[in-house]
């Protein structure tokens, strides 16, 4: 299986090339992709550099245009397609049907991968995009069970790429309403969950802190309590008097002991979440990945999962803690 690792900026391409990524996924500075943070991202000698450097390590460049644009920007879309064939990328990475239809009919040999964002869980939707619009690959949403991701790589026309660890999302891939219902920039016209520029961190003489988004009390934290960055979604607020994380908590998905048996389903290539997190974050993970696949490529029937793998992996996680997610649970 191939491990395609994030890459927010140059340095942490560099990271995850060193430390064993088949593959890294990266995005210009611009509202193309879903990680259009300030800092983030690559002008465009940044990723022609590092295409340069990963190709010349083996290693691919996919490049993520997965956001929605309105038609007014569509022609925005339709240029990052053209540089990514001009530049080299090896694929993009995409959800709306009209940047995936430019990208079939003027750049067919640029590789179309269908974006996670791009909602499609069931066998007629990938055909679709695979008969339509020619896709290689499909990202698929992070809502399936392990059975539900078995049955479509039995069944679908296109190589399956999952998600393996990271940030999760609650809503159906793409379609979230709640931090646009707070800040009124919808997170796939913006790029971004929650856009830093309705962000707001107060410090208090004790060391609490609060975290507001467009001035709305997203979370308040205790002096020594870890801080993640204000989504709606993983805020905690009073239900009925009771003051919790009421959507979802700060986790993180780890597939890590499912590796065994995503490798018998089919699954060809396993994405490590995390655009927006450092580059330490990204070298300690896709190490800890690498050695966990290169052990199991090397000898399935004697693979085991090593708690010190598991130990790194929930150091990274929000909150340090880390689920299976929906791929376990009790009903399908």
């Amino acid at each position: 299986m191939q491990l395609v690792c994030p890459a927010g900026n140059l340095p942490a391409l560099q990271a995850a090339v060193d430390a064993g990524a088949n593959a890294v996924y990266a995005g210009f500075r611009d509202q193309t992709n879903a990680r259009a943070f300030p800092g983030l991202n690559f002008s465009d000698e940044e990723l022609r550099c590092g295409i340069r450097y990963a190709h010349a390590k083996g290693a691919k460049v996919y490049l993520a245009l997965n956001t929605y644009p309105d038609s007014v920007r569509l022609a925005q879309w339709h240029a990052a397609v053209d540089k990514a064939a001009e530049f080299g990328c090896d694929a993009i990475i995409a959800a709306e049907m009209g940047v995936l239809d430019y990208a079939a009919r003027t750049h067919p040999d640029l590789a179309r991968h269908l974006s996670v964002q791009g909602s499609a869980t069931t066998e007629p939707a990938l055909r679709y995009a695979f008969e339509r619009f020619g896709i290689t690959r499909a990202v698929l949403p992070r809502v399936l069970s392990i059975q539900q991701v078995e049955r479509l790589c039995e069944r679908s026309p296109v190589a399956i790429e999952v998600f393996a660890f990271g940030s999760l999302c609650i809503m159906v891939e793409g379609r979230c309403q709640l931090s646009s219902y707070v800040t009124g920039a919808s997170p796939n016209r913006h790029g971004v969950c929650s856009p830093a520029k309705f962000v707001r961190w107060d410090e208090f003489d004790d060391g609490s802190r609060t975290a507001r988004l467009n001035n709305v009390l997203i979370d308040r934290f205790q002096p020594e309590e870890p801080a993640g960055y204000p989504t709606v979604c993983k805020g905690r607020f009073d239900v009925g008097g009771e003051i919790f994380h009421a959507l979802e908590e700060p986790t993180s998905l780890n597939t890590l002991e499912l590796l065994p048996r995503l490798a018998q389903a089919g699954v060809v290539a396993l994405k490590i979440e995390g655009r927006q997190r450092g580059v330490a974050y990204v070298g300690s993970v896709t190490r800890t990945w690498r050695a966990a696949l290169d052990r199991y490529q090397a000898n399935p029937e004697s693979w085991a999962l090593q708690p010190d793998w598991q130990r790194t992996l929930s150091g990274h996680a929000e909150g340090h803690q880390t689920t299976l997610g929906p791929y376990h649970r009790a009903w399908h």
